[in-house]
Formats: structure tokens, sequence, C-alpha cells
């Protein structure tokens, strides 16, 4: 894959991620650069690591997984998608309950907007395409991405959390 392409692929990879960025910044009382920093790092390293881990199963067993890989893709960001927008009804009781900075919490936020990182990692794999190049870009676009969505979801405030959990799924 060209640069060009390859970038897009992680724009396209990181809008979970700054969706996901943008609600960790709305519920934080007081921002600071280094709670900014441990969700960024936290969604970039995994969608970093996610591509690599799809390509290599794409790799080993591509003959297996090529007749169905791209239900198992939409099956997953459909899953994803339909929480979020679940989620965004949910009482804003509820909201108060979420710790977005806790490791154990950011972990499952990760995987969980990671998850098509992985299947583009698998697809990349049936295309025979280099996955290292690929997958730095997608962490660095991505944790570039959720750094910046911290610091504007807590600026937006909470007028708009609720659409903007419609949005990101």
């Amino acid at each position: 894959m060209n640069f060009l392409a390859t970038t897009f692929l992680a724009l396209g990879l990181a809008a979970d991620a700054f969706t996901v960025s943008l609600s960790c910044g709305l519920l934080i009382q007081r921002i600071k650069i280094n709670k900014a920093l441990k969700i960024a790092l936290f969604f970039g390293i995994f969608q970093f690591l996610m591509p690599l881990i799809g390509w290599a199963v794409g790799i080993n067993f591509s003959d297996l997984i090529a007749e169905f890989d791209h239900w198992i893709a939409f099956s997953l960001l459909s899953l994803i998608g339909g929480k979020m927008i679940y989620e965004s009804f949910q009482s804003d009781s509820e909201d108060k309950k979420f710790n977005p900075l806790d490791s154990s919490t950011l972990v499952v936020l990760a995987i969980a907007t990671s998850i098509d990182a992985l299947a583009a990692g698998l697809g990349l794999s049936l295309l025979k395409s280099s996955i290292m190049t690929t997958a730095i870009l997608i962490g660095v676009i991505t944790f570039s991405l959720s750094f910046l969505g911290v610091f504007i979801g807590h600026k937006i405030g909470n007028k708009l959390n609720h659409q903007i959990e419609i949005m990101g799924g």
C-alpha cells in the first residue's frame, strides 16, 4: 500500500478511538497532559498491536478465513457500533460510575476500538502487504487523534455527550 492509502486507512481505524477519547475528555473533571497521554497511549499501542496480530493470524490461517473474514469484521463493528448507540441512551448516573482513567477500563476500551484494526491486519495479510510501517502509522495517528480527542472532549463539555456517543456508533 502507498503512503496516502495507508494514511487514510489509519485515519479510518483511529475514528473509534478518537470518538471514545472525546467521551473520556467529557468525563474528566480536571484535565492534565498526563491523563490525556495515558488514554492516548492505551489506544495508540492497541491500534499498533492489533494489525500485527491480525496479519500474523492471517498469514498462518489465510486459507481458513478467506471466505468469511469480511463477515467477521462486519459483525464485530456492528456490535461495537450498536453498543455505543445503546450506551448513549443510558442514564447519566451510569456515566458517573465510569472512570476513563482506570487502566482496566482503558484496556477494554482499547480492545473494543481496535478490533477493526485486527480485521485490517487480516485483510492486509490476504493482500500479502507489508505490515510494520502500516501498523506504526496506525498507532501514531491513533495516539495523536486520541490525545487531541481528550482535550477537545473536555472543552466541549457535557452538553454534547449524548450526541457524540451516537455519532461514534
